[in-house]
């Protein structure tokens, strides 16, 4: 961060703070872009490829719909429109009532995992052609561990953030 003349952080971004940056911003709107039409290519939306793998690893492949909201981060207004209008349609899930009538259980179907299954051979495929082959293994490894930095960094700066309001 740059400082004013006394010290004072003045909260701008540094030249190659701000390249940096735009360039992760970038560079994962793009993989985004390119993996989301891979997976379109084989009949999966990129919503339906993040619920159906949360899905998978969950117990049971099955998640309370509020859950699977979070897992996922989205809204749980758009959840239920995308598993209703999508997803149940077409087999991949199934909404079953939780226990006491509390929320909503949703089920990975063997439709779904089948889609699932279907998908994550070109999808991974993909993130290694555009993403993994581009470092060795020891530069994946100082990724990883540039990336763990800045998530600890960030859940702490927003857990100190969250403590101020």
């Amino acid at each position: 961060m740059k400082a004013d003349r006394h010290g004072a952080d003045t909260g701008r971004l540094a030249p190659h703070e701000m390249k940096t940056w735009r360039t992760l911003i970038d560079l994962t709107a793009d993989l985004r872009k390119v993996l989301g039409a891979e997976l379109q290519d084989v009949g999966v939306s990129p919503g339906d490829y993040a619920v159906l793998l949360a899905l998978s690893e969950a117990e049971d492949c099955a998640m309370r719909s509020s859950e699977l909201a979070e897992a996922i981060d989205w809204e749980r207004s758009r959840l239920s429109h995308h598993l209703g209008r999508r997803m149940e349609k077409l087999g991949l899930i199934r909404r079953e009532a939780c226990d006491g009538g509390r929320g909503t259980l949703i089920v990975l179907t063997p439709a779904g995992r089948d889609a699932l299954r279907n998908a994550s051979g070109p999808h991974l495929a993909a993130v290694k052609r555009y993403f993994a082959d581009a470092l060795s293994r020891d530069e994946l490894e100082q990724l990883f561990t540039l990336l763990d930095r800045v998530r600890t960094h960030f859940d702490g700066a927003r857990e100190r953030a969250t403590d101020e309001e």
